[in-house]
């Protein structure tokens, strides 16, 4: 089965007989002339599951039991993320929510409550917060600004939309009893940026994700938030990143 999708302003023609992959992908189904094709093949779901092993040894966990179909929709977004840069935009690890139009995404290692600080969001502001993304959304960096936008691919709470929004803040979150949010310079937060974007293989398109991250820092507002989890946190956040 052969369909279309648009993701960030860019339609992308997936391959795939896994049919919960295209009701996953439904809501971005497009009629558009595809911009490129993908499809993933055995060697690919070989890598995702390897890498899924390694990924769990490295975080001193046990590997979760994954379906081909769920690894072949991790091999088909992986294929994505690595076209991408050249239409200027980038896969992002984090949890994105938009509150009256405008976006902010909470990036931060796995398990340190991204997701449970963006609900508490949606919790604070009601109906004026939407979730973009929770886990993996893409953002699209231009001259003057960047965009992000919802994708399939949410992650495990499968919370997602079909929007886009302008970014006004990247947060980097970390666990801590007392809870502070100061602002950082593009140079303290680099790293924590760099490895929380999908880098491709291809040196080509990896100096083009450099070149957008460093774009992307001078277009947005850059934040370092300690917090406990509770809505007093959520607070205190939108009070000072708004």
């Amino acid at each position: 089965m052969i369909e279309s999708y648009r993701l960030a302003e860019t339609t992308i023609q997936i391959a795939s007989d896994n049919p919960r992959l295209h009701k996953m992908c439904e809501a971005y189904r497009s009629s558009e002339t595809p911009d490129f094709f993908v499809q993933a093949n055995p060697e690919d779901i070989v890598f995702e599951r390897e890498k899924s092993q390694r990924d769990a040894q490295a975080e001193g966990r046990s590997p979760h039991r994954t379906s081909n179909a769920q690894l072949e929709s991790l091999a088909i977004y992986r294929k994505i993320a690595e076209r991408m840069p050249a239409f200027d935009t980038v896969l992002f690890h984090g949890s994105a929510v938009a509150v009256d139009g405008v976006a902010y995404v909470f990036t931060a290692k796995s398990g340190t409550g991204k997701s449970t600080h963006t609900r508490l969001w949606c919790e604070l502001l009601g109906e004026r917060a939407v979730m973009v993304n929770d886990d993996k959304p893409l953002i699209r960096i231009g001259a003057d600004g960047a965009t992000i936008y919802g994708t399939p691919w949410s992650g495990k709470h499968h919370l997602s939309s079909n929007v886009s929004a302008p970014l006004k803040s990247i947060c980097i979150l970390k666990r801590a009893s007392k809870n502070c949010i100061a602002s950082v310079s593009a140079t303290d937060a680099l790293l924590d940026i760099l490895r929380q974007c999908y880098r491709p293989a291809d040196p080509e398109a990896l100096l083009k994700t450099f070149s957008l991250v460093d774009r992307l820092m001078r277009n947005v507002e850059l934040y370092r938030l300690e917090c406990s989890i509770d809505i007093e946190a959520a607070r205190m956040a939108y009070e000072a990143m708004r």
